[in-house]
């Protein structure tokens, strides 16, 4: 009997332990594209890079320009006072440029996600740490992004606070 009275003891002190765990556990959740697309420092990043694309599609442009001009060149009844061998040269280097022209889109598109992350990357650490502090300093245990949750009460959405600490609208 008496080991039944322990058991029913220990069983009943786990349940109110466990209980008390479950009630100090605070879920939240944010949209932190929703957070930094606020940040004012988004906005300049954001600048910069369609400035940079800009850059990067003036330089296309001009690349695509030559090309033309020298193909447009070669193409000409102009080509007659070329030798063979100037024939061939220019030929040479316009399939070279031709190449050039080519490669460029990719390269322009890795110096493009480069330059993104290198400005992104400061922004979303700021977002990260700002959304650490305010989980820390309301007591939540958990905060999970809300584009992964399919159903979330809007009591515990951290998106308010954050713009609050921030002072964003």
């Amino acid at each position: 009997m008496k080991k039944i009275v322990a058991i029913v003891l220990v069983a009943t002190t786990l349940t109110l332990a466990g209980n008390k765990l479950q009630a100090q556990t605070k879920f939240g959740y944010i949209s932190l594209s929703e957070m930094i697309t606020g940040m004012p420092e988004y906005k300049k990043a954001d600048s910069s890079m369609v400035d940079y694309q800009s850059a990067l599609n003036q330089n296309f442009e001009d690349m695509k320009r030559e090309f033309n001009e020298k193909d447009s060149l070669l193409s000409s009844k102009d080509t007659a006072k070329y030798t063979r061998a100037q024939i061939e040269i220019k030929r040479k280097q316009l399939g070279e440029l031709y190449l050039k022209l080519q490669g460029y889109q990719q390269q322009a598109g890795q110096l493009y996600q480069q330059k993104q992350q290198d400005l992104m990357a400061p922004i979303q650490k700021k977002a990260a740490d700002i959304v650490q502090t305010i989980a820390k300093e309301n007591g939540y245990t958990y905060v999970f992004l809300k584009d992964a949750l399919l159903v979330s009460p809007p009591a515990d959405d951290l998106l308010p606070l954050v713009k609050k600490k921030l002072g964003l609208k």
